[in-house]
Formats: structure tokens, C-alpha cells, sequence
């Protein structure tokens, strides 16, 4: 398994190629190629798999006419290799990919349908000068590209991952908008060629891509073609109207194929394990490798003494399959090591960016992120890990494809099979039902995603429209195999995988075990309310009789409603953030009122809306968004001024002059112990001052000063920080909160959170009365009237504001208590621990409420005025984004 990179057009550009091969060492951190002819340059990642020693890459042909970068495996390379040696052709390496050159060599393009396996390779013909570039069937392994040139001068990047063509920086990154929305809205993605990076495609599953890189019989120079290279699609379709009858017979050619295609994938140089959710799939791959163990059967070597299987478990949650998986191990005792990774919401929290960094393009739950640590638990133990992904696209493993088949029953007019079939399904149906009752009876709203979407955005795409095959089981099982369903869980499978330089092999997708189960009729796969019949059968006996004949499929997934609550904290702080608040994709407010309710238990919404929310704004963070610049503890001195601001002032309420000392310093957050922390920004000021320079010859100890303290910090250390959770808010904070203009970042009482604080201080009545006084003061051209009648620690409550840090993105703050006090208190303080000479002359503390809209001195124990102190601060030099500078020491100028 492996990684490939490449162009064409771009001349030999080795230090391009490596640009690009750098962003998939994960893939191949086993080696690296590079090859450069003309205007076509090639490069490779190398994670070995069979013939370590040899088939490093880029490969060549004898006469080297033809060069190979390949990712993935041919399982029949053994076949086809013999086929070749018939025919006259030797080989000098013991390596899958030489066949696959080879291959190309002797049979050209038609090559590709002969290939068992999966991959996705690219090929310079120089020969018939030409770029080949091809995937697999059923699109096991990706392969991305974009046309990055013009008509007069064709240029082409392309890649096993998307991360290459964006670092080759050749393409200006834009949003597909078109198809963000169709994942918004109706929760798909992957089903067509294009991706959610504007002008970056991906070749189809069982196509090919075709560059003349001369004029030659495929074109002008540049000419690219796209076509398939097989025609898999089209005889599923025609094998499924042979319909053959089921019987014992068939159930055992089926037994025997599918562990001929496990068989397959257990060739390796290296040690292989499996994964186990628990479901049928993935039971039966375990089940049947542990009997291909018993019987000594060729290529199980590669297990080692043990089969070593992997799974998550979810203790007391309803998504947890741990007592299926152990059924299975009990049966394989003796034969079985087992490995059980317990994925935590906090974890989650912690590994989201990198999750979706790794997916590369928004997915429609969290729930791969099981798999996402699975995977990364398994490749401290094996380098190939065979998992049962595809098996429910081809055996109507999902509820949805029951009633594909009943409403083909009904219109076929089968009206006996179809009342069969009902009252066999009896228990689905059942519970489906009730499941729905339930919600209309709970008077609970629903949550969709529409009124949450901004109504600009989707009013440009109001023409998209997405469908199912309603009444043919079998098309219905192509279309998802090949659009709908199964090209995301190979993203995922793909992905989860090479994220932690694993291979991933899929045993259900041998080609040719799908092309048998399609000629086989219906009732192989659906019957008696039994899906995935064939399966059951033919695994019946090596499988506990628990999982045989479960209904219930959950498979590698998270409790994603679980987490949510338990997540809340991070999930509003991307909620409440200024990029998400900016986005042209959604309404932010509706947003936070939805999760709000849902939280609250008010609406019965799906979290898989919230999700995508949530991983759009997360995707964007990590391929479109400037890193965010955090002005942190390092890198600002104290002795000068915030970006913007100035030091000095002057004052027109005294005419004096004043320089003030931004201090850089840690967050702050509830558990802070406030006092000795605000000590140590002061000691560290005066100790430093001596090696500041002349230029602060001001902060001398001959004149006052003074400590000026953000309310924030001393509200926040008092516990008066609210989180947005636990506030409750009620229909009258929701009216008047519509009618105060939105600020900045969250200042003032334009929230409903921040408006339920105020009520909760002063109270309603108070509120309205307020508000109405500030009507007829506006008619009369006053303003300030609101907060001149509610009083000044009403306008000192700060709302979430996402551009801030801490607790403060999703945090209400009260104006601090005794805010008198806590300025004595903190000027005892200073003159305890700053040198003599300047505890002689230290003037006070004052607590500032100061933003970029004006500034209020809440309490002080200085000589100054009120409006000298809030004079000082009038242009707010502490700033208000992300620089942590809440206090500053203040001198007096000569």
C-alpha cells in the first residue's frame, strides 16, 4: 500500500514532486521515488507489503519505455503472472506491482479489467506517449486530479490525496459550493467525480484517465480523456436478471469464493490482523480467517501465531457491541488475540482537527472516528488489517433496502411474496413505528438542517435534487455500490487507514465474489425479513447463533448523541466563534437556538445536522481559513503597545499625559487564584524594567502610577462567568434581546444569554420599563438612556465572544462584585511586593469595563475622577481580540 503523486506540464520540477510526496509520508514511510521526462513528473511512497527487498518504485519496464507508480494490491497477480510467463514474459522481482506493469506492457489498457484487487496507479507510456492514470472497480483506493492549465497549454496534477495538490500550490483553493450544499441539505457525499474543493476531481470507480503527452491517435498534446475501463457496473445489472434459485449448492460455491477472496488478502510479507465490530460482516471475516488458520491453508503465515483482531466498545451505551464481539472471539479461543480500544468523547475533543484534516473532505457522522482509532491502535501490532466494509451495499444490509424490495414486490404485483415478506419483517416494522409514534408523540420539534442554512446560499441551488431507486432492489444496490453509499465508507476505510500506514483490505469487494452473489436471485439476499441471507447461511456453524441471527446493525460508530452533551463546551465554542459566526453557508443563530433546545431536550433533532455543521466549519478552519495569528504569552514585551494602540495619552479632563503598560499574561479562567497571579505580571514589569531601554525612562518611581484591571478577568475569578448551557433562557430575554443592536464580539445585551443575565439581575420589570424609556429618548435624539435607567453593571455584562479566549468564547459575565474592593485589595498587594521606591509612589488600582465602544470605571481606590480614568482608557489600549493584555500599569508624565 502506498502513495502517488504527479504532474503534467510543469517540466522536470523534482522540488515540486517532493512538495507533493511530502504530504503522504503517512501513506509510504517505507521509501520514496521520483521521476521526471519532459513534462511529466512522477512520484512515489512506499509502505512494503509483498517483496519488501524489492519493487521499490517508480518502476521500469526492461526497455524503459514504460514507468509504473502504483498503490494498492492485485490479489490475482499470481494468475496473471503465470498467464504472462506463458506468454513469454519473465520477471525479476516477486512483487504484485511488476505484474501490473507487465500487465500493461503485454495487454495495454484492457490490462485494467483483468486486475482483482484494489488500486489506483499512474502509468508513462512514452512508448505511445501517454499518462495512464486508473482506479480500481470499485474505487477502493482513491485518486484525485485536476486540470490546473489551459486550452493552449494543458497542465495536470493528481494524486492518491488531495493534501498533494493543494501543497503543489498550482490551484486557487475555493469551496465547491455546489456540493457543500448537497452534503448540507441532504446529507450525501462522494456519489459524483466532483469534490468539495472547486476544480479538484476524482476518478470514478473503474475508470481511467488518458494525457497524450505528444500529438498522437489519443490527441493533441494535453488532450485528457476520462472513460471507464471496464464495464463491471453494466453486467452486475445483466447478471441480476439470471436470478439463479437458491439452493444448498449455491450457498457453498458462495462459502467457498468468499474465503477464496479472504484468502487472498491474507498474502503479505508482514503481519495482518482484522477488524471486529461485532456486526455479521466483519464476524464472518474473523470467522472464516480462524478456519482457514485451523486448516493450515496457504497465506495464513501471515497472521502469525494468532489472528489479532481489533474493535471499539462503548461500555453502557447503547452503541456498544461488545458482548457480539466476545461471542466471536469465544468461538476462535485458542486462535485469537484479542485487542479492545474504548474511544472517549474527550478524546474526540481532542483529535477532532486531525480527524477531519485526515478525511480531507466533510463526512456525514462522527462515527468513522471509531475507526479512526482503531486503526491507529492496530498498526502499533500489524501493518495490513482486513475489514467488512462493502458487505451491506451488496446484501441490503441497511433498513432502507427492505423496502426497495417490498415496494418491487408490489409493483412486480408478487402480492403473496409481498404479504410474506411483511408479516415475516413484522419486528422491523414494528419498531421502526413505534420509534416514530414516539416523536410525534413527544411534541418534540424536529430539527432540519433547511431553516438553519443561510437563505442567500441555498436559494442558488434550489434545483438540486437527490433520489434513490425506489422499487428494484438489485439497481438500488449498484447505484449505492458505485454512487450513493459505499464510495464514503472507502473514503473512510481509505483514510482511517493510511492516516496510521495501515492497509486496509475489503475481502466482501472480490470482484468476482460480487459478480456471483448478482446473479443470484433476490431471495439470496432478501428473505423472510432476513437480509444478507446468503451470508447467514453460508457462515452458519462457524458463527455464534447471537450473531447470525441479529437484526440490528450498528457497526464501527460513535454514541454520537452522547458526546455531543458530553462535548458541549467545545461544540459551542466553534458554534460561537467569529469564523463560524462569518460564514455565508448558514445563520448562526438559529444554529446555537437549535442545539440549545436540543440540549434542553426540546427537539428531537438528529446530531448528525449539528455534525455537519460542526465538520464544515472544522474543514474550512484547516483548508481555507490563514492560520489564525494568537497574540499568546510569548513574543509581545511589556513595554510596548498593543498592535494599533498607542502608549501615551492625554487627557482633556485633567491635561495630563499618561503612558500605559499593556501586560501580556496566561488566560484567566475560574480557577485562577486571582490575586497572586495579577502580583506576578506586576513583579515581572519592574523586574524587566531595567534592561527596557531609555525610551521608558516615564515609568520612573518619581511620579503616580497606577494598575488599571479588566473587569473581565475579575468577574471570571469570582465565578461570575456564566456558561451559555446554564443559562436558561426564557421567551422575554429572546423579545428584548431582538431589539438591542448586535455588537461587536458579544458586547452588551444583544444575545439572549446576555439579556437573561440582565433580567436575572434587576429584573423584568425593570428591563421593560428601561426599554420603553429608551424608545421615547431615541424619538427625542438621546441616547444611553437604557443604561442610564437599568444602571452601569448592566452594561458591563459581556456576551460570548467568539475573537476572545478561554471560557470567554462561551461564557456570559456579570459585572464583578465590589468591584470598590477588590481595587483595595489589589493596591495593598502591589505595595507589598514592588520595590520601595515605586510603593511610594503607586496612586491606586482602577477595575475598567473598556471596549472599542466606550469605556466605564466600574470601581477604583485611586485620586482620579471617574472621567480622568475612563479618559485614560477612552481608546481602549488593551485591546479587544485575542491579545491576553487585561491589566496595564499606568504612569503620570512629567
Amino acid at each position: 500500500m502506498c502513495g502517488i503523486a504527479g504532474y503534467y506540464g510543469y517540466g522536470a520540477d523534482e522540488s515540486l514532486l517532493k512538495e507533493m510526496n511530502a504530504c503522504i509520508v503517512h501513506r509510504g514511510p517505507d521509501g520514496e521515488g521520483i521521476y521526471t521526462d519532459g513534462n511529466v513528473g512522477l512520484a512515489h511512497r512506499r509502505l512494503s507489503i509483498i517483496d519488501v527487498a524489492h519493487g521499490q518504485e517508480p518502476m521500469y519496464s526492461a526497455d524503459g519505455q514504460t514507468v509504473l507508480i502504483y498503490n494498492g494490491e492485485v490479489y490475482n497477480y499470481l494468475d496473471l503472472r503465470a498467464e504472462l510467463e506463458a506468454l513469454g514474459r519473465t520477471f525479476s522481482t516477486v512483487s504484485d506491482t511488476e505484474v501490473v506493469l507487465q500487465s500493461y506492457e503485454e495487454w495495454g489498457d484492457a490490462a485494467f479489467d483483468r486486475f482483482n484487487g484494489m488500486f489506483g496507479f499512474a502509468i508513462h507510456d512514452k512508448k505511445n506517449s501517454r499518462l495512464v492514470l486508473a482506479r480500481d472497480h470499485f474505487g477502493i483506493k482513491p485518486l484525485y486530479y485536476a486540470s490546473t492549465g489551459t486550452a493552449a497549454e494543458p497542465k495536470l496534477l493528481f494524486g492518491s490525496e488531495i493534501k498533494p495538490l493543494l501543497a503543489a500550490g498550482k490551484l486557487e483553493k475555493k469551496v465547491n459550493e455546489r456540493i457543500l450544499y448537497r452534503y448540507l441539505q441532504f446529507r450525501i457525499h462522494d456519489e459524483e467525480a466532483q469534490t468539495f474543493f472547486e476544480g479538484i476531481h476524482k476518478l470514478m470507480p473503474g475508470e481511467k484517465l488518458v494525457l497524450s503527452t505528444v500529438d498522437n491517435a489519443d490527441g493533441p498534446a494535453g488532450t485528457i480523456t476520462i472513460s471507464p475501463f471496464t464495464r463491471l457496473k453494466e453486467e452486475l445489472a445483466e447478471l441480476a436478471k439470471i436470478e439463479t434459485p437458491y439452493s444448498q449448492a449455491v450457498i457453498d460455491e458462495y462459502r467457498e469464493r468468499f474465503t477464496e477472496g479472504v484468502r487472498l488478502r491474507l498474502q503479505s510479507e508482514v503481519p495482518v490482523g482484522t477488524a471486529l465490530s461485532g456486526g455479521l460482516d466483519s464476524s464472518a471475516v474473523v470467522a472464516t480467517i480462524n478456519k482457514l488458520m485451523q486448516e493450515k491453508a496457504a497465506a495464513t503465515d501471515s497472521l502469525g501465531a494468532t489472528q489479532q483482531t481489533f474493535s471499539a466498545i462503548f461500555p453502557n451505551s447503547i452503541n456498544d457491541e461488545e458482548k457480539y464481539a466476545d461471542a466471536v472471539l469465544a468461538r476462535c479461543e485458542g486462535n485469537v488475540t484479542s485487542h479492545k480500544i474504548l474511544p472517549k468523547a474527550d478524546e474526540f475533543a481532542v483529535d477532532l482537527e486531525d480527524f477531519v484534516r485526515t478525511m480531507e473532505e466533510p463526512i456525514i457522522s462522527s462515527g468513522p472516528y471509531a475507526q479512526y482509532r482503531v486503526m491507529q491502535e492496530a498498526s502499533k501490532h500489524v501493518t495490513v488489517l482486513l475489514d467488512g466494509q462493502g458487505a451491506d451495499e451488496m446484501m441490503a444490509g441497511y433498513i432502507p433496502y427492505y423496502f426497495a424490495y417490498l415496494r418491487q414486490l408490489k409493483k412486480n404485483g408478487q402480492n403473496a411474496k409481498l404479504a410474506k415478506e411483511l408479516a415475516s419483517s413484522a419486528d422491523i416494522l414494528f419498531r421502526l413505528g413505534r420509534f416514530r409514534l414516539q416523536s410525534m408523540l413527544t411534541i418534540k420539534k424536529d430539527v432540519s438542517i433547511s431553516p438553519l442554512l443561510n437563505k442567500t446560499f441555498t436559494a442558488r441551488f434550489k434545483g438540486e435534487k437527490f433520489s434513490n431507486i425506489p422499487d428494484n432492489l438489485k439497481l438500488r444496490l449498484i447505484d449505492d455500490l458505485f454512487h450513493k453509499s459505499l464510495p464514503a465508507v472507502l473514503r473512510y476505510e481509505d483514510k482511517n487507514t493510511m492516516r496510521f500506514s495501515l492497509e486496509g483490505r475489503v475481502p466482501f469487494l472480490d470482484k468476482e465474489v460480487v459478480k456471483f452473489l448478482f446473479s443470484l436471485s433476490d431471495e439470496s439476499i432478501i428473505k423472510g425479513g432476513w437480509n444478507k441471507r446468503i451470508l447467514r447461511d453460508a457462515t452458519r456453524g462457524l458463527l455464534p447463533e447471537m450473531i447470525s441471527n441479529r437484526r440490528n446493525k450498528i457497526g464501527f460508530t460513535t454514541p454520537e448523541a452522547e458526546w455531543f452533551t458530553l462535548m458541549k463546551e467545545k461544540i459551542y465554542e466553534i458554534f460561537l466563534s467569529s469564523s463560524f459566526e462569518n460564514r455565508p453557508y448558514w445563520n448562526q443563530d438559529a444554529i446555537i437556538y437549535a442545539f440549545e433546545e436540543y440540549l434542553n431536550g426540546k427537539s428531537s433533532g438528529s446530531t448528525m445536522v449539528f455534525w455537519r455543521l460542526l465538520n464544515t466549519e472544522l474543514w474550512l478552519r484547516e483548508f481555507f481559513d490563514e492560520p489564525p495569528v494568537l497574540a499568546g504569552i510569548e513574543g509581545k514585551s511589556d513595554y510596548i503597545p498593543n498592535a494599533d494602540k498607542n502608549l501615551d495619552i492625554t487627557v482633556p479632563a485633567d491635561g495630563g499625559t499618561y503612558r500605559r503598560y499593556p501586560l501580556r499574561t496566561e488566560v484567566f479562567y475560574k480557577e485562577t487564584d486571582f490575586d497572586p497571579a495579577v502580583m506576578t505580571y506586576v513583579k515581572r514589569f519592574f523586574e524587566g524594567l531595567p534592561d527596557a531601554g531609555a525610551e521608558h525612562k516615564g515609568a520612573t518611581a518619581d511620579t503616580p502610577w497606577y494598575l488599571f484591571v479588566s473587569e473581565k478577568i475579575v468577574a471570571m475569578t469570582q465565578g461570575r462567568s456564566i456558561p451559555v448551557w446554564d443559562i436558561k433562557v426564557t421567551n422575554a430575554a429572546r423579545f428584548f434581546s431582538k431589539f438591542v443592536t448586535r455588537n461587536p464580539g458579544g458586547i452588551g445585551l444583544a444575545s439572549p444569554w446576555s439579556m437573561q443575565l440582565a433580567i436575572d439581575e434587576v429584573g423584568l420589570p425593570r428591563i421593560a420599563y428601561a426599554s420603553a424609556r429608551s424608545v421615547v429618548g431615541k424619538l427625542q435624539g438621546k441616547s444611553g438612556v437604557f443604561y442610564e435607567v437599568v444602571g452601569h453593571n448592566i452594561n458591563a455584562i459581556d456576551g460570548a465572544a467568539g475573537y476572545q479566549v478561554g471560557t470567554s468564547t462561551h461564557s456570559v459575565k456579570y459585572a464583578p462584585l465590589d468591584p470598590d474592593g477588590v481595587a483595595a485589595r489589589l493596591s495593598a498587594l502591589v505595595r507589598q511586593h514592588v520595590p520601595a521606591e515605586y510603593a511610594a509612589t503607586f496612586a491606586g488600582t482602577a477595575i475598567m469595563d473598556a471596549n472599542d465602544l466606550g469605556v466605564v470605571a466600574l470601581g477604583h481606590d485611586t485620586p482620579l475622577s471617574k472621567p480622568v480614568l475612563e479618559g485614560i482608557f477612552k481608546d481602549n489600549p488593551q485591546g479587544q481580540t485575542t491579545e491576553t493584555t487585561p491589566m496595564s500599569l499606568v504612569f503620570t508624565q512629567k
